[in-house]
């Protein structure tokens, strides 16, 4: 089984590029968006063969999710169930036979660490909600969760540590949430590799592969050795992130 997940920021700046390409080529069981910046009827997405499920932010333009599917899910929820995180479509769940399919953006602490608090609210009341529904089913978790987690994992550590997305509170929340049950798969099969998965606009970034790896697809740990493979897709352009995908027995 194939998922891919993919932060097109902007889907339809991303669809006048090459995002059909991509998911045509992809053949993927669920396709996994995020920052589609967009309501659902302002472009027409035809994807024949695939459910469609949006959750977009109410500020238009703004953040937002969506999942392409070719199995209908046995039930859909947005969100997490708590008011204060409902206003920016950052989470889809999909409830399958044998999972649950978790897209998530994690929100940006932004520059200066304006929205930090935030931030760490957000991933505890986050890593609350995966856990409750581990009880029940698996999980696989994808998205741009917007932490570089180890030093390996962004080019340069030593200029970043009180930086959105490697900061120490955001670097030990994804500690937290690993240490909970789940399996960065990427790290799980490849410890020492150094691959990326976004780079800035600025600085020449994509050219120089000074990048970020901060896309991730996570799983149960008691799922972790149906692990097929964990691919990141750097060649592929169209967006200041590329698609990273999973495959599972």
């Amino acid at each position: 089984m194939k998922f891919i997940s993919w932060n097109v920021n902007g889907l339809r700046a991303c669809i006048n590029k090459n995002f059909f390409d991509v998911f045509h080529n992809a053949d993927a069981d669920f396709f996994c968006l995020q920052e589609i910046k967009m309501q659902e009827n302002q472009v027409e997405i035809d994807t024949p063969g695939y459910y469609q499920y949006w959750n977009s932010a109410v500020k238009k333009g703004y953040s937002g999710t969506a999942i392409f599917t070719k199995h209908k899910p046995l039930n859909v929820t947005f969100d997490l169930g708590l008011e204060k995180h409902n206003l920016e479509g950052r989470v889809i769940t999909l409830e399958m036979n044998d999972f649950y399919l978790v897209n998530c953006y994690t929100p940006n602490s932004k520059r200066e660490l304006l929205r930090l608090d935030y931030r760490l609210e957000w991933e505890d009341d986050f890593r609350s909600y995966l856990k409750r529904l581990d009880l029940q089913k698996p999980i696989i978790l994808c998205g741009d969760l917007n932490v570089a987690h180890k030093e390996i994992d962004l080019k340069n550590p030593n200029n970043n540590h009180k930086n959105a997305g490697f900061t120490d509170e955001e670097r030990a929340k994804m500690t937290e949430l690993l240490s909970s049950g789940f399996t960065d798969t990427f790290r799980y099969l490849y410890p020492n590799k150094i691959t990326y998965t976004w780079w800035s606009y600025m600085f020449n970034a994509r050219k120089n592969n000074a990048g970020w790896r901060i896309d991730y697809f996570i799983v149960s740990n008691r799922i972790k050795d149906k692990v097929i493979d964990s691919v990141i897709h750097d060649d592929v352009m169209g967006s200041d992130h590329c698609p990273v995908e999973l495959i599972l027995k």
